[in-house]
């Protein structure tokens, strides 16, 4: 249950005004369709987020568990860096619309947004500390969509309000504890 519910919160902080969040906001401004929106949202999630949670669980069956433990602790110091740094949006990502219609545009920019960001390699380092991967997909794409639903329904207005600063704040604050943790062995406590 520790991994579902701390890979729900840290990805929904994590993702406050990361990239999705904020093309979940022009999809949503664009198209006016949430629920093709969210359907894709879902859908791109949950396979790039299944395919990171394998490979975290592959990662664990591969390598030896001192050097894991190091892996996986300099990767959350990593990833708290990394949540400090705010995301922009690239206009084209938006463009692909035209061709696929709103669900699959929005599947296709959420699944190659995702690639290599923050939430991606936080669910591999999830599933690899808790070697509970199903748990952690689970819970990772829980936080997307806790984060990015929101965005689809009240747009802009929402986000204004938000101090985006205090949110990455506190998740790179969460990832950051849970490295040093894992870094010292600790990390039975989570």
């Amino acid at each position: 249950m520790d991994s579902l519910l701390i890979s729900t919160g840290v990805v929904a902080l994590a993702e406050m005004g990361d990239k999705t969040q904020l093309l979940a906001f022009i999809l949503a401004a664009r198209f006016k369709k949430p629920v093709p929106i969210i359907l894709g949202i879902l859908a791109a999630t949950t396979i790039n987020h299944g395919l990171a949670g394998a490979l975290g669980a592959w990662i664990t069956s591969m390598v030896n568990p001192d050097v894991l433990r190091w892996i996986l602790g300099a990767s959350f110091i990593g990833m708290a860096i990394w949540t400090l740094k705010p995301d922009k949006i690239e206009e084209e990502e938006t463009q692909i619309a035209k061709h696929l219609g709103v669900f699959g545009a929005t599947f296709i920019t959420f699944f190659f947004a995702e690639m290599g960001d923050k939430t991606q390699l936080a669910t591999i380092a999830l599933a690899a500390h808790y070697a509970a991967p199903l748990a952690v997909v689970v819970g990772t794409t829980l936080g997307m969509m806790i984060a990015d639903v929101p965005a689809v329904f009240v747009g802009n207005k929402f986000a204004a309000k938000i101090p985006m600063k205090l949110v990455h704040s506190i998740a790179a604050g969460i990832f950051a504890v849970m490295g040093v943790l894992t870094l010292f062995g600790i990390d039975k406590l989570f």
